[in-house]
């Protein structure tokens, strides 16, 4: 990005971010579905779940974490969709702004806006009896994947939010993504399920994702999972900035 794209960048993310300070109630919803499936795992059903001999809230943690981030990434759908249809647009494309700072805004202030969430969902397992004894290099290494996660399921969201025609339409790509921890290692390890569950459970990105970060909140050495897991998202990212831009540069002509 050149300074002039990342002025104006800095200046619609300043306006994002105002729109969010003034309604809370964003990062309050976006932290109440995964904080309450958090306390009826661990209360109701985890005295039932044989996840190995640690506090099942440790082992559970990391999934919960990715269903915030996908939880969050709707509302950037529906906010970037929102301008989009609100008129909005056609102003900021009259003035003599980078093109490119109107999308960056909405990922920007998509990583804020879920990293928040997420701290308030961590702060809540603190309470609930997590304890993690990794260091300091090993949560920063946690904050990166999950940042990187957030950056590639939010081109997903702008992809979305572009081809959209209505609002609902714009947040509906966001409920596999909320599905799709619950057939994966985040609740349960996968060597407990059927075959053919197990096979898709072991070979999707949740999965490799969610064991690389609880080894890293356990202290434990990082497997090959690591790797897998930032292909993913790295793949995902790259796939989804690519097509968003291309659909940005084609609402744009049209």
């Amino acid at each position: 990005m050149t300074a002039h794209v990342l002025a104006d960048t800095s200046v619609l993310v300043g306006r994002s971010m105002r729109h969010i300070t003034r309604s809370m109630d964003t990062i309050i919803t976006v932290t109440i579905t995964p904080i309450a499936m958090m306390l009826m795992f661990v209360y109701v059903l985890g005295g039932a779940i044989q996840a190995g001999a640690g506090r099942y809230v440790d082992y559970l943690l990391p999934g919960i974490l990715l269903i915030t981030i996908a939880s969050g990434i709707a509302y950037t759908a529906v906010r970037l969709f929102n301008d989009m249809t609100s008129g909005i647009f056609e102003r900021f494309h009259s003035m003599p702004i980078a093109r490119s700072s109107v999308l960056w805004a909405h990922v920007l202030t998509s990583l804020v806006s879920n990293g928040l969430s997420v701290a308030i969902v961590v702060l809540v397992a603190l309470v609930m009896g997590f304890r993690s004894p990794a260091g300091l290099l090993a949560w920063l290494a946690v904050a990166g994947i999950l940042a990187l996660v957030t950056l590639a399921l939010t081109w997903l969201a702008v992809l979305a939010a572009l081809a959209a025609k209505t609002a609902e339409g714009a947040t509906a790509f966001s409920y596999p993504l909320i599905f799709l921890p619950f057939i994966s290692s985040a609740f349960v390890p996968t060597d407990t399920m059927p075959g053919p569950v197990r096979a898709f459970a072991e070979n999707q990105p949740v999965t490799s994702i969610v064991n690389t970060i609880r080894a890293l909140l356990a202290g434990e050495p990082v497997s090959g999972d690591i790797w897998v897991a930032l292909a993913w998202c790295v793949g995902i990212l790259a796939v989804a900035y690519v097509l968003s831009m291309v659909a940005y540069r084609r609402r744009i002509a049209s």
